[in-house]
């Protein structure tokens, strides 16, 4: 018990800061967050060491999150994608165009996401969410380092492809 309460104090921010940049809403990143660590409880004879301790967190923080979607019947659009879209968008300008701008591409980026398959919106995700590196991200999904590329590099092709089809940049 007082390993878990360890693992607890030293992830609970991490986790929260990953489940809060999916949701954008504080008590509900504290509840799930909450949640995170009472599965990751229940289950923690099942981890075997094979990734690192956040990487199996944020595995868990994920399918929490989705499976809080599910029971709420909430749409995609609960996913904050700024991140996606600061990505892209790389211009830190203050002129009001710009954010206009910025904020029209990350609308643009929220609807994209949600129509390519799970594969590809996961991957993007937990790399850019939870700031993960490819092997984590692997290890999380059960899949290969190399795949996770792939996926990551098909799913941002295909969402830059289509916003260079909307604002022609």
């Amino acid at each position: 018990m007082d390993t878990f309460a360890e693992i607890y104090k030293e992830n609970f921010s991490r986790v929260y800061a990953f489940l809060y940049r999916l949701c954008k809403n504080e008590s509900l990143a504290e509840e799930l967050t909450q949640e995170t660590f009472l599965q990751a409880f229940k289950s923690f004879h099942r981890f075997r060491g094979d990734s690192e301790l956040f990487t199996w967190l944020a595995s868990i923080a994920k399918f929490t999150f989705f499976a809080y979607l599910r029971r709420h019947r909430m749409e995609m659009e609960s996913i904050n994608l700024d991140v996606v879209a600061d990505v892209m968008v790389a211009d830190e300008s203050d002129d009001p165009a710009a954010v206009a701008e910025r904020r029209a591409v990350q609308e643009s980026v929220r609807r994209l996401l949600k129509k390519i398959p799970d594969k590809y919106r996961d991957v993007v995700m937990l790399r850019l969410y939870a700031d993960l590196p490819f092997a984590q991200v692997a290890l999380a999904l059960g899949i290969t380092e190399n795949s996770a590329k792939v996926l990551y590099h098909r799913a941002k092709k295909m969402l830059l492809e289509e916003l260079k089809h909307e604002y022609q940049f």
